[in-house]
C-alpha cells in the first residue's frame, strides 16, 4: 500500500471508529500524537484524547453519536526519507436523532501530521481549531461550541 493511501485510510478510520462510538479505537489512532483543541490547549496521547471525547461527545442508547464524519480533498504531502507527512482535509458532520432531522452540523478541516514507526503511518499531530461552519450541535457534544 502506498503512504498516500495509508495516510487517508487512516483520516477514514477516524470517521469510522468516531462515528460507531469507539472511543477507546478513535483514541488509540492518537496514541502517538499531539492534539490541539478548538479551545487551543494541546493534548498528547491516547488516554487523554479518549477522557477528552467521553467529556465531549454524546453517545445515544445505540453506542454510538448518530453521526457520518465525511472527509474530503486530502492534501498528502510526503517526505519518504524523513518517514513524515501532513495531510489538509475538509470534514463535514451529519446528524440525525429522534429530535434531530438529518443535517449537516458542521464543517471545517483538519491539519494533521504523520509519523511512520516501524513502517506504520501514525498521527502525530492534529488541530482540532479549524472549525469553518457550525450548526446545531447540541446533539452530539456535550459542551457548549461558540460559533
Amino acid at each position: 500500500m502506498s503512504s498516500a493511501l495509508a495516510i487517508t485510510n487512516l483520516l477514514y478510520r477516524y470517521a469510522e471508529l468516531m462515528d460507531a462510538g469507539d472511543l477507546e479505537g478513535v483514541a488509540a489512532l492518537f496514541a502517538r500524537a499531539k492534539v490541539k483543541t478548538g479551545g487551543g490547549e494541546v493534548v498528547e496521547g491516547a488516554a487523554p484524547m479518549l477522557a477528552l471525547w467521553r467529556a465531549h461527545v454524546r453517545l445515544y442508547p445505540c453506542g454510538t453519536p448518530r453521526t457520518k464524519h465525511v472527509i474530503t480533498n486530502p492534501i498528502v504531502e510526503l517526505d519518504e526519507e524523513a518517514g513524515t507527512a501532513t495531510c489538509r482535509s475538509y470534514y463535514t458532520v451529519f446528524q440525525a436523532t429522534p429530535d434531530l432531522p438529518l443535517q449537516a452540523i458542521c464543517a471545517g478541516r483538519y491539519h494533521d501530521a504523520f509519523v511512520r514507526v516501524e513502517g506504520i503511518w501514525n498521527f502525530s499531530q492534529r488541530d482540532y481549531s479549524l472549525l469553518d461552519l457550525i450548526g446545531d450541535v447540541s446533539q452530539h457534544l456535550l459542551i457548549p461550541v461558540a460559533p
